[in-house]
């Protein structure tokens, strides 16, 4: 199995799976009071109210009509926006990831692995918190 981000918004976030042979879309969509996981267009999770909803999902791929088999699947979201204007049309979800039995399948953003690293010197988290980088003096003589 394995996956490919298509899409990440404000609201909405598709990754497309591919498993053995066949194509599937998973989607998240964040309404005013409630978040939705559709696979395929046919909704399978969803979490309700104003704060505090649901961020991390299980999913299984492939189960037969008596619900045995398939491949199991955790999406997981860092939805905390850097600021709080919804009509701005540049801010995307702060972090996804989605995981398989045998690993992580795609991640971007907070939930990435390399920004769960923690940085080694001062001159490191300067460049990964506020975007510094002081560089080496390489100024021609």
């Amino acid at each position: 199995m394995r996956a490919e981000l298509v899409r990440v918004a404000l609201h909405e976030i598709d990754i497309k799976i591919v498993s053995e042979d066949r194509m599937h879309v998973l989607q998240w969509r964040r309404n005013l009071l409630w978040d939705e996981v559709l696979l395929d267009g046919k909704r399978q999770a969803s979490s309700h109210g104003l704060f505090g909803r649901e961020k991390v999902y299980g999913l299984v791929f492939g189960r037969d009509a008596e619900g045995r088999g398939g491949q199991q699947v955790m999406l997981i979201l860092d939805p905390g926006y850097g600021s709080y204007d919804y009509s701005h049309n540049g801010q995307r979800i702060r972090g996804v990831r989605l995981e398989g039995v045998d690993g992580t399948l795609v991640s971007f953003g907070s939930l990435d692995a390399k920004a769960l690293e923690k940085p080694a010197t001062f001159a490191d988290w300067m460049k990964k918190s506020m975007g510094m980088d002081w560089g080496q003096d390489r100024r021609p003589n």
